[in-house]
């Protein structure tokens, strides 16, 4: 059983179901991983400047912005789309 259960923001629902069929595999096994071990060195996991807990994982061209809440062990899912725009929410 995950040790974190995996959440998504509205807007992170609707970016997932826009993403390439392979696309959407790859990030169903990222999310599988993190809830698992959310700091798995396999993801290659990188901390977002800026944001207090919001990372970052790279699959592809594509990226999945997400926080972890520690306290509920739960992974928010922020943000997933290709790595030319997915930062902008940031700004």
């Amino acid at each position: 059983m995950p040790a974190y259960r995996i959440e998504f923001i509205k807007s992170a629902v609707n970016e997932f179901k826009k993403l390439p069929k392979n696309m959407k595999a790859r990030v169903l096994e990222a999310l599988n991983i993190l809830a698992n071990n959310p700091s798995s060195e396999f993801l290659k996991i990188k901390k977002l400047k800026g944001a207090d807990a919001l990372y970052r994982t790279r699959l592809g061209d594509y990226r999945l912005v997400y926080e972890i809440r520690e306290d509920a062990l739960i992974i928010v899912v922020i943000k997933i789309g290709h790595r030319k725009d997915v930062y902008r929410f940031l700004d």
